[in-house]
């Protein structure tokens, strides 16, 4: 076991070799190394699946023996400093690798089809072996330093890989704003990481912890001072997981390819800010300000995130704001001390939501063959419906994922997600409540991305059409303007515009066809031997996109059990209980091993009631008679307790527009923020270019302009030239000496 340990450095050091050698290759030779690109991603997937089985020995052993394990070699030494580089190998840098390496592997066979057709394939592959290095490198890192170091390459491979289509202008505004919001989180990490060396004189770790600790009991440091470096820290982690108020980045990532969204925004760049804090939770668990405010953060993302994704169009920027909203439960879970329950959910979700956004890329590729959709419209939902029928795997695995985050039992969300609920009950009653409400959104608006997607009448309306006749086709307001047009007697179909939706009772109707569609033709069922037109209806994905979905599926239904005890030697023992021990030990807190289970049901009960609360009244009111219509007569019909009148127009616009409109905080953002940067710039810009360079070129001008003059008025008397030239020198000295004054 410990010659096994020795080569832990192998984790982060494989994977480089494919972002190595692609990048020697396209630089020296282009043309060999495309010709056999398949070749690549077959390499980067064989040398994935080596870190991912060497990283699930390392797990066996430490769910065994509860054995870490820490190597160092001194990089740089002085009298006065010592830096060491080196990695450490515990429970949470084994979990960690395995949803790193687990979830990558399944992406890039995911990859090696969604992006096949695409000019930078081979890049592709490149960057997401470099981001993979980067992700493993930060988990196995043994200090803080070495933790930036990795930290600053994961951001700039997000950046690369988010701007990875950078001829979009969106991708490319979309990667800069992730990166300058990073950017914040980052400085604020730096400086955190500069105080507590201050403090402590060390960045390992254990050393860390330790000299820390004994100087918070010795009441020997400035708890003002220690609080706003553990505050600087858990800013960097801010930014990486998208809390509030540094989450503004994550919806407009969703630019990027699809892959790189269930990768980054999944299981992996999102979770190295869960990671730091889950790392350094010895450092804050001292410090209970820092604790409290960790969990404040956790819960105001927990329900911001859900009520901006009640509104969203776009399936991956709901899916998004799910990843905003469920990292915030992580982050609560952390706050509160729950550090069992935070990696437990961590672990599920990843999984969970790797399925969803891959789910929802197969229905992206399949929803962009149909003729007259653009990049952009085959990610609105509003735009879909009924593709049950066209792409029944992917319906499947996106329903199971949906299900997961909506916390049915048995799958994996459940599990974790019911255990910091009722965490929350011994923290915050005010807490508890939130959370709770939030699980309820949480059911409801996964299930309004599911229903809008796969179910509903709208294409079935379509597959009904003989194509004699040419009928406008009408998109399906939920959340829009619209009111209904009658089609058939009893059919009625909202309408809305694709960017301008803001009143759920306006009396205009939009037509597709008058915004650039013209989609007339039906959705055709074929049967599923036959051969698929491509561009005609949309269709099922490939095989090696829908194996990743069936792989990532069962660990949806299964990898929830790690969480469940079982008996042993007369105690109820859990895999993860067993597994996290020694870091547990670390916090000096108990596991608790055993098990109420009439208690545990009795919660569940009501965790559960709570989900399926979000799912009936999502089904209520996107999968009806009238193909999901959602305007007042309906409402004022069918749905009882809900007021008639001015206060539920006003209030249900209220909720929209506050969800559409992202809670306005882009827009304040933009206003009090990237306004004045940019107006600052701008005259800076304006300084640079008319003063600074004015002067420069005046300069230059006035001597040539008064060369050309003397060359006409020359004498040949060398005391008139000396006069001429030293009055000249005089005004330019003139000149500088009233500017050097003026601007000091």
């Amino acid at each position: 076991m410990q010659q096994t340990y020795q080569y832990g450095w192998l984790i982060f050091f494989i994977p480089l070799s494919v972002a190595i050698l692609l990048g020697v290759g396209l630089l020296l030779f282009p043309t060999a190394t495309k010709k056999f690109r398949r070749m690549w991603a077959f390499h980067s997937v064989l040398l994935l699946s080596i870190v991912m089985i060497f990283s699930m020995n390392l797990s066996i052993q430490q769910i065994n023996s509860n054995y870490s394990y820490q190597y160092v070699w001194s990089w740089i030494i002085t009298n006065d400093f010592s830096l060491e580089f080196g990695y450490l190998l515990d429970p949470l840098t084994s979990i960690m690798s395995m949803l790193i390496t687990t979830v990558g592997i399944f992406v890039l066979i995911y990859s090696d089809n969604y992006m096949a057709h695409d000019q930078g394939y081979l890049i592709f592959f490149a960057y997401m072996s470099f981001f993979s290095t980067s992700m493993l490198g930060l988990v196995t890192s043994s200090n803080l330093i070495q933790i930036y170091i990795f930290w600053e390459l994961v951001g700039m491979s997000s950046y690369l890989l988010i701007g990875f289509w950078s001829t979009r202008p969106l991708a490319a505004n979309a990667c800069q704003n992730a990166f300058v919001t990073n950017r914040v989180g980052d400085f604020g990490l730096l400086l955190g990481i500069l105080g507590f060396y201050w403090i402590t004189g060390s960045f390992e770790f254990q050393d860390l912890f330790e000299i820390f600790n004994d100087l918070i009991y010795n009441n020997e440091v400035n708890f003002l001072f220690v609080t706003l470096c553990a505050g600087l820290l858990f800013g960097g982690a801010v930014a990486k997981s998208a809390q509030f108020p540094l989450h503004v980045w994550l919806p407009d990532a969703m630019e990027g390819p699809t892959p790189i969204s269930a990768l980054i925004h999944a299981a992996t760049m999102v979770a190295a800010g869960i990671f730091l804090v889950a790392r350094l939770l010895p450092l804050f668990i001292v410090i209970p300000s820092i604790m409290n405010f960790i969990s404040l953060i956790g819960i105001i993302t927990v329900l911001l995130g859900a009520t901006l994704a009640l509104a969203q169009k776009d399936i991956k920027r709901g899916l998004a704001y799910s990843t905003m909203s469920q990292l915030g439960y992580i982050m609560l879970a952390l706050g509160m001390g729950s550090y069992r329950s935070a990696l437990f959910h961590l672990i599920t979700h990843a999984y969970s939501k790797a399925l969803l956004f891959l789910g929802s890329g197969s229905v992206i590729h399949s929803m962009e063959g149909i003729v007259g959709y653009s990049p952009y419209k085959s990610q609105n939902m509003i735009l879909m419906g009924g593709l049950r029928k066209h792409v029944p795997i992917t319906k499947n695995a996106f329903l199971l994922g949906t299900l997961s985050l909506c916390g049915i039992p048995p799958l994996a969300c459940f599990w974790s997600k019911d255990e910091i609920l009722n965490d929350t009950w011994l923290y915050s009653t005010i807490f508890a409540i939130i959370a709770w409400v939030t699980a309820g959104l949480t059911a409801f608006y996964m299930f309004r991305i599911y229903l809008l997607t796969f179910e509903g009448h709208l294409n079935v309306y379509f597959q009904n059409y003989s194509g004699k006749h040419k009928i406008p086709f009408y998109s399906i307001s939920l959340w829009g303007r619209g009111v209904s047009k009658k089609i058939n007697k009893n059919v009625r179909l909202l309408a809305m515009t694709d960017d301008k939706s803001y009143s759920f009772f306006s009396k205009r109707t939009y037509r597709i066809d008058d915004n650039g569609r013209n989609m007339t033709r039906p959705f055709i069922t074929i049967p599923r031997f036959e051969k698929k037109k491509l561009g005609s209806y949309p269709y099922e994905s490939d095989n090696n996109m829908l194996l990743p979905l069936l792989v990532l599926g069962l660990f949806t239904l299964f990898v929830g059990f790690i969480g469940i005890p079982f008996n042993q030697e007369g105690a109820n023992v859990d895999i993860l209980s067993k597994w996290l021990t020694p870091s547990i030990n670390l916090l000096h807190k108990k596991l608790t091993n055993s098990t109420n289970w009439y208690e545990f049901i009795k919660d569940a009960i009501f965790s559960v009631s709570i989900g399926y609360l979000g799912i009936f009244i999502a089904s209520f009111l996107y999968k009806s008679p009238y193909s999901s219509l959602l305007n007042l007569d309906l409402i004022n019909s069918t749905l009882k307790g809900v007021p008639s009148g001015p206060f539920s127009e006003k209030m249900l616009n209220g909720i929209y527009c506050w969800s559409y409109n992202r809670a306005y905080i882009d827009s304040f953002y933009k206003r009090s923020l990237t306004g004045w940067t940019r107006a600052l710039a701008e005259l800076t810009h304006f300084f640079d270019r008319r003063v600074i360079d004015g002067i420069t070129n005046g300069v230059g001008f006035l001597s040539f302009f008064i060369g050309e003059v003397l060359k006409y008025v020359g004498g040949g008397r060398i005391s008139s030239y000396l006069f001429f030239y030293l009055s000249y020198v005089f005004f330019c000295f003139l000149i500088f000496f009233i500017t050097f004054l003026t601007y000091t």
